[in-house]
């Protein structure tokens, strides 16, 4: 008798490196992305995903949906009654999913032993349970990458330079030995002199590097990152502030663009026009027009440094939200006829704090 498929996962650690290779394993394993779903396990509800994972998959024999964060979010101090029901709702339904199902639960630290869904994921058939937890000595995993994955032997002390400079940072460990591996072309053994010419002996941490981390989820290294910038490399606090604001405020447009039905494929382009439109700001003030009903509003929205504010009646539709909005911004000189304008705007029209539409338009003379 064969043994039963495994319908649910539960991948956990602080090596996010290994774990989003598992993951991105189990994708391409499934090799059919009409059939595979993602939830934000903040947001999504227990039934939501359950549903999800239960629906019968289209032209396959498999579903697989993946939900980050949900197991530490439901199991969290302060979870309260919703949590406990959604543990509950989860508990039930794991051992009865169907053969075609696979359920991801990916964690980005580690669940204890005691944790209610890593006992199930050990005890039920059906269950997987995986802990990727970052080595203490990385030198044993960098010799091991080298080999496994690209066909190149390190020598052990230059496995124990290359840990040194990385400090346990996998990924960045790993785009090392991608030079590396290259630099010797399989000729020879990678060694410590290699190490010494293509690698800083200096941690190198990067603002961008300390934001993706933080925007990622991965908070170790974040402050890991953090502390370097300050103490090391003695970064302007403020300069490190605005850096993480920008990347917030990326995250959150990107979530209201794809709220309000934004294709996907475009969000790129959106995403770049904004970063053209933050760089000019940076450099000269004035450079984002803000269109206000109220007198009182646009006086308050005055004092915010590079937004030139103007006062005009509310839009009464979708096409005259984007008519006043390219009209000012030509008016103004902030575009020219022909230059795309990115414009956020929340409807229904008239309710203040409801900021919930992007919209890209291309200035026209009929908006002159």
């Amino acid at each position: 008798m064969s043994k039963p498929a495994k319908t649910f996962y539960i991948l956990h650690g602080d090596d996010d490196f290994s774990l989003e290779a598992e993951v991105a394993s189990l994708r391409a394993k499934m090799g059919d992305e009409l059939n595979t779903g993602e939830f934000d396990g903040q947001t999504a509800s227990a039934p939501e995903v359950i549903n999800a994972v239960c629906s019968y998959p289209f032209l396959a024999d498999k579903r697989l949906v993946i939900v980050k964060g949900m197991l530490s979010w439901i199991s969290r101090k302060g979870a309260g009654e919703t949590g406990k029901q959604a543990a509950e709702r989860l508990a039930e339904a794991l051992p009865a999913l169907p053969e075609w199902a696979r359920l991801v639960f990916v964690e980005r630290q580690p669940l204890m032993e005691t944790n209610r869904f890593v006992k199930l994921a050990k005890t039920l058939p059906n269950g997987y349970e995986k802990l990727f937890a970052v080595p203490k000595d990385a030198t044993g995993w960098i010799i091991r990458q080298a080999r496994e994955n690209y066909g190149a032997d390190i020598e052990p002390a230059a496995a124990v330079a290359l840990a040194a400079v990385t400090q346990n940072d996998l990924r960045r460990a790993d785009n090392e030995l991608v030079k590396l591996a290259s630099y010797v072309d399989g000729a020879r053994p990678i060694t410590e002199d290699d190490v010494a010419l293509l690698t800083a002996w200096v941690a190198e941490a990067r603002v961008f590097d300390m934001v993706d981390a933080m925007a990622e989820g991965r908070a170790e290294a974040a402050l890991r990152l953090l502390h370097l910038l300050l103490d090391e490399q003695d970064e302007d606090p403020f300069r490190l502030y605005g850096m993480i604001v920008r990347q917030f405020r990326l995250l959150l447009t990107a979530k209201e663009y794809l709220a309000a039905g934004g294709p996907p494929g475009q969000m790129a382009d959106a995403h770049r026009l904004l970063a053209e439109i933050t760089m000019a700001t940076a450099e000269q003030p004035a450079q984002l027009d803000a269109a206000a009903e109220h007198l009182a509003t646009a006086r308050r929205l005055a004092l915010v440094w590079g937004l030139h504010c103007v006062h005009t009646e509310d839009a009464k539709s979708f096409q005259d939200m984007i008519n006043k909005a390219c009209h000012w911004a030509l008016k103004t000189d902030l575009v020219d006829i022909g230059d795309r304008v990115v414009i956020m705007a929340g409807m229904p029209f008239g309710s203040p704090g409801k900021t919930n539409t992007l919209r890209i338009a291309r200035a026209s003379s009929e908006h002159a």
